[in-house]
């Protein structure tokens, strides 16, 4: 038997725990300065407590203890000390400073290379000021990183309140607005937009919706905020206390802050977790966020039954190595050229067209022959697989990409959609034999179970959970129309563009409203907020694709 610890977990060896030790002196030492008193919430909690406070930031270990409580191991400190503040009469004095530093796990897919430990350090201001209280954590924040040697970062800070005022202005306050909350969660801006029509939102709304989540820029942005949430349908009243909470936080910003500071709409985080201002810490040519923070008042509405309003922060350990390492190290990512995952096959021939159009050098992507890096002078072109486009951008291998919808979909991971390119248009069917056809119609109608073939494994579980259906689903790497003709599976879920394939292989398709997809331009959460160059090349790109025919 080998030993070996557990995917995730690694151990630290003295020269590392000595730096990490230190690193941890300094920042506790800038938070205690501050005021902010120590607790240490235990290492376990009640599932069904936490749940009750909002959505549980990802996926945590879970055990049954011999009292047959469902327990979980803390896979952040900020529910933890939200119920110990809710519970405890030592800490009901307002404003409320604390801080922690410790170790949290959460679950991470195999395969992934995302660990599963981590150490946070990090602070909670409850009962503060509005607007005041989130300024103060950013100062908080910036010194700290000062005192950590870590000076080229960036500050980027949103909100949820502007596109909630926008729904609740149309009527969609609450669970009827949830395809746009969910789509400007997951930072992706085509379905945000693609949601605001789908919903059948009047147009300047659903324009106005899609403007405030492209939004990007210093404190000067703030005026076109207003501009927008007018547009929206926000009453006048609404509208400049959005504005206002937002300039109030920008201007109480110490210089060593505002230096850093970028507004970016299109960070809005969980609705149903924070309730106002957002912020998080980037460094170029990190794979994540170094610091990420809010306000997450109903938090406290759900376990306190009362409002205290909170704002907190946490800041990653390992990512604060990582910065560390960037700084002494190569130059920064933003100061090589920009380095874009161009993917190979049916969309080649398209990005290769847009790319060029917008003036960068595609010559050596006419053959590249066996080349998978092909570097100019303003751009290095990494060549993937259009499903491997998602994970070269997340973990690092490039500062954004071309890929279709659908691998976007599939991989799952932290990313920004920022473009519809408006080519490669294909979509995804169910389709059988036709001696299965009236089974699998049955079960989309609810009356069956179904064995499912697909590459897809989660566009196809999402399919069928959207539609409230269970289905077994067989991953294949290839040939997946042989599955149901040799009787191992009923019927397939495939990309198809014309259907020659199906057609070949006397397979029918029996629903088509799986996804449909064309190519995206998208980019790493990190690029995106750290150099410019990301979205100038996003907005250059989406205007050629209106003028470009490049579809294929």
């Amino acid at each position: 038997m080998e030993l070996e610890t557990p995917r995730g977990f690694r151990d630290i060896l003295p020269e590392e725990a000595l730096l990490r030790e230190r690193l941890v002196e300094r920042v506790r030492a800038v938070f205690a300065d501050a005021g902010y008193l120590p607790v240490e919430p235990p290492l376990l909690e009640s599932r069904e407590v936490l749940a009750r406070a909002g959505r549980l930031k990802g996926v945590p270990f879970q055990l049954f203890d011999t009292d047959d409580r469902l327990l979980m191991l803390r896979p952040e400190f900020t529910l933890p000390i939200a119920r110990l503040v809710a519970t405890s009469e030592a800490l009901s004095a307002r404003p409320l400073r604390l801080r922690y530093a410790g170790t949290v796990v959460r679950e991470s897919a195999d395969g992934t290379g995302e660990p599963r430990q981590f150490t946070q350090m990090g602070v909670e201001l409850i009962g503060g000021a509005r607007g005041a209280a989130e300024a103060e954590l950013m100062n908080l924040l910036a010194r700290a990183l000062g005192v950590l040697g870590i000076s080229d970062w960036t500050l980027a800070v949103g909100s949820v309140a502007p596109v909630e005022a926008i729904l609740e202005a149309a009527g969609l306050a609450g669970e009827a607005g949830r395809p746009i909350r969910e789509a400007l969660h997951e930072s992706d801006l085509v379905a945000v937009a693609a949601a605001a029509r789908a919903l059948g939102i009047a147009p300047e709304r659903a324009e106005a919706i899609s403007a405030v989540a492209s939004l990007r820029g210093g404190a000067a942005v703030l005026e076109r905020l207003g501009e927008l949430l007018f547009a929206g349908g926000v009453e006048a009243a609404r509208a400049e206390a959005v504005v206002a909470e937002l300039a109030a936080v920008s201007e109480a910003l110490s210089a060593e802050a505002r230096e850093h500071l970028l507004l970016d709409f299109s960070l809005a985080g969980s609705f149903d977790y924070y309730t106002g201002v957002i912020f998080k810490a980037y460094v170029s040519g990190l794979t994540g966020s170094l610091a990420a923070g809010g306000r997450y008042d109903a938090v406290f509405d759900s376990l306190a039954g009362g409002s205290f309003g909170a704002v907190g922060f946490a800041l990653s350990l390992e990512r604060i190595e990582e910065a560390l390492e960037v700084g002494e190290g190569a130059a920064p990512a933003k100061a090589r050229p920009l380095r874009i995952a161009v993917p190979k096959g049916a969309l080649a021939a398209g990005s290769r067209a847009l790319l060029g159009a917008v003036g960068l050098d595609v010559s050596e992507l006419e053959d590249p022959g066996r080349k998978l890096l092909i570097s100019t002078e303003r751009a290095d072109y990494v060549i993937v697989r259009a499903m491997d486009a998602p994970a070269f951008v997340a973990h690092g291998g490039a500062d954004c990409g071309i890929c279709g919808a659908d691998a976007l979909e599939e991989a799952e991971l932290d990313l920004v959609t920022l473009t519809d390119l408006d080519f490669g248009g294909c979509r995804f069917v169910v389709a059988a034999p036709e001696a299965n056809v009236a089974k699998v119609r049955d079960a989309l109608a609810g009356r069956a179970n179904l064995i499912v073939a697909t590459k897809y494994p989660r566009i196809t579980r999402r399919y069928f959970e959207s539609k409230g259906l269970s289905a077994d689903v067989v991953t294949l790497r290839g040939n997946i129309e042989l599955a149901p003709i040799v009787s191992m599976a009923d019927c397939i879920v495939d990309i198809t563009a014309t259907g020659a394939t199906l057609r070949e292989n006397h397979l029918v398709v029996v629903a088509d409203d799986v996804l449909a997809s064309t190519a995206r331009f998208f980019a790493s959460t990190v690029a995106y907020r750290t150099d410019p160059r990301v979205a100038g090349l996003a907005a250059a790109l989406a205007a050629r694709a209106a003028d470009l025919d490049v579809r294929a």
